[in-house]
């Protein structure tokens, strides 16, 4: 595939217009061109890395926001809210897992994502199949202190090159607080470890990640509904690496695209400074290095585009809908708009979605044939991360 007419997104302050060409799935130079590669005309758009979430638990973005905050931790939310035997989770739970997985994929790649952390075991029957978005694979996990008694197992058991991603100072209260120091004690701090929220690390917490080169994913939607607050901004302007993720529809009801401008607003930060969160320091943090979150020769070809209207990379990012999304050099998502305009042969093996609020598309996922399974469970108002989805 060859890819002209847009401008390329070379960071998150500048892009230039600039050809590229798709081989085996990875950007070539325009020398390796084959010459007869199919013609993909993306004039008047502008192309970013497919974007990298970096935490979110896949198969609950069917569920509604869950609980009545704000609670002191998370473990008092999850008390709160974990009732199996009533609905609204019975209900949800009885969606085969497969079939909440896929939706958890459609949500992500409509918010322009190529690759996401999963916060749960690696499902390679459902990841492996024509999964719509990258799940990230090579990894080590713990659920948090309370609730995985393990965690020293778990943490020795991954390899030494894998991220270690854990839910900690997922609270206000001393109890939350006190977990940087508790993971200290138990040897699992190090730069493998990835803190998932961190809302109670307080100044001494912060010098002790830093030494240690830990790094955290930041979820601003799920602290504000849960916990009434986020990251400090000592953290946020600490320089620890930090990475942005959604959580699951159980306490945000928005996917990456509306992320991107909460955590702006909430952190009081730049386009610019979001921008990485996204994607260069995204892959950095979770040891992604086949050149996801950039656009670079042999790197993997995920890519986003949007419509151009002349901003930078990290401003057209701040309020955006996505008009393509290439998947490891495969299309997964394209606009009704722009595939009115491209050949038919990119579009005809696809299936067209809505998504409430947001816009139409063609993707690969036959989502008629997903939203049937659900809805023989929960009947025809199916809705993702808060919105309603026509097929």
């Amino acid at each position: 595939m060859r890819i002209t007419g847009a401008r390329v997104a070379l960071s998150a302050t500048s892009a230039e217009p600039i050809d590229l060409e798709i081989l085996r799935g990875r950007f070539q130079s325009a020398g390796n061109s084959t010459g007869n590669a199919p013609l993909l005309d993306l004039a008047g758009y502008l192309i970013c890395p497919g974007l990298i979430n970096c935490h979110d638990h896949l198969e609950f973005n069917l569920f509604p926001r869950l609980g009545r905050g704000p609670y002191p931790n998370a473990t008092a939310w999850a008390e709160d809210i974990y009732h199996p035997d009533r609905p609204p989770v019975k209900e949800h739970l009885k969606v085969p897992k497969a079939a909440r997985l896929r939706w958890g994929g459609l949500k992500n790649l409509l918010s322009g994502v190529t690759t996401v952390a999963h916060h749960n075991p690696y499902d390679a029957e459902v990841f492996d199949n024509g999964f719509p978005v990258r799940v990230v694979k090579r990894f080590g996990w713990a659920h948090s202190l309370h609730f995985s008694s393990d965690l020293v197992d778990r943490y020795r058991a991954g390899s030494q090159r894998w991220p270690f991603l854990i839910h900690a100072a997922e609270g206000t209260d001393t109890n939350a607080a006190s977990e940087i120091q508790e993971l200290e004690r138990a040897g699992v701090l190090s730069c493998r470890t990835v803190l998932i929220h961190g809302v109670g690390i307080d100044c001494d917490s912060l010098e002790l990640l830093l030494r240690r080169q830990a790094s955290v994913v930041w979820c601003p939607s799920s602290n504000l509904f849960t916990l009434a607050r986020t990251l400090r901004p000592e953290v946020l302007q600490s320089g620890i690496p930090i990475g942005l993720g959604t959580d699951s529809a159980l306490t945000c009801q928005d996917d990456l695209a509306g992320e991107i401008g909460v955590a702006r607003q909430a952190g009081c930060l730049t386009a610019a400074e979001i921008y990485p969160m996204v994607t260069t320091q995204a892959a950095r943090i979770l040891n992604l290095n086949r050149g996801e979150g950039e656009i670079r020769e042999q790197g993997v070809a995920d890519l986003l585009a949007v419509p151009d209207s002349g901003k930078t990379p990290a401003e057209a990012l701040q309020d955006f809908c996505p008009a393509l999304v290439i998947l490891g050099g495969i299309i997964q998502l394209v606009s009704t708009d722009l595939a009115a305009r491209i050949d038919a042969a990119f579009v005809r093996k696809l299936h067209r979605v809505e998504l409430e609020g947001r816009g139409s598309w063609l993707v690969s996922m036959n989502v008629s044939e997903l939203r049937a399974e659900t809805e023989t469970v929960l009947g025809p108002d199916v809705l993702l991360a808060g919105r309603r989805v026509r097929a």
